[in-house]
Parts: C-alpha cells; sequence; structure tokens
C-alpha cells in the first residue's frame, strides 16, 4: 500500500484551479496507480481537513517539437478534491 505522501505529487496551480479553489475544490497531480479513495485518504490525512468528494482525470502529455525533433510532454493524473464547507487547506494560503 502507498504511504500519503507517495500518493500526492503535488498541487497543480493553475489560473482555473485558483477559481476553485474559492468553491473548496482543490486540484493536485497524484500518482497514477492511486484510486480515489486512497487520494481522500491522503488529503484528509496530510491536511487534516474532511473530504468530501473526489474527480480524478489521466492527463495526456501533449506533442512538442523544438526544430525537427519531436517529443512528448509527460502524462499524469490529476485529482480534483471537493473539502467540506468551512474547510481550507493553509498549504495555498500565501
Amino acid at each position: 500500500m502507498m504511504e500519503a505522501r507517495d500518493i500526492l505529487i503535488r498541487p497543480l496551480v493553475t489560473e482555473r484551479s485558483t477559481a476553485l479553489m474559492e468553491e473548496g475544490k482543490y486540484v493536485f497531480e497524484v500518482a497514477k496507480a492511486a484510486n480515489k479513495i486512497q487520494i481522500a485518504d491522503a488529503v484528509a490525512e496530510i491536511f487534516k481537513v474532511k473530504v468530501l468528494s473526489v474527480n480524478t482525470a489521466n492527463v495526456t502529455g501533449k506533442v512538442k517539437r523544438v526544430g525537427r525533433n519531436i517529443g512528448r510532454r509527460r502524462s499524469y493524473k490529476k485529482a480534483i478534491v471537493t473539502l467540506a464547507p468551512g474547510e481550507t487547506i493553509q498549504f495555498f494560503e500565501g
């Protein structure tokens, strides 16, 4: 079984994810093998918050080229974690 710190790789901070924070939703890059229950448990354990739901998406890496060389960005799994009303993750607050 994976440890909580192995499941959550990093928070994803984008314009859209910042807007979701106002609704109590936080976006993380997570381990590809992690399921929704493991992600919810990891967020609850690390940040000491109550998780209502978890939505996941597998993001396919884009094909990019530099000159004549073609490569691909890495693929990853992201999770949108909805917290109970009144709960916040202080990590993002400044």
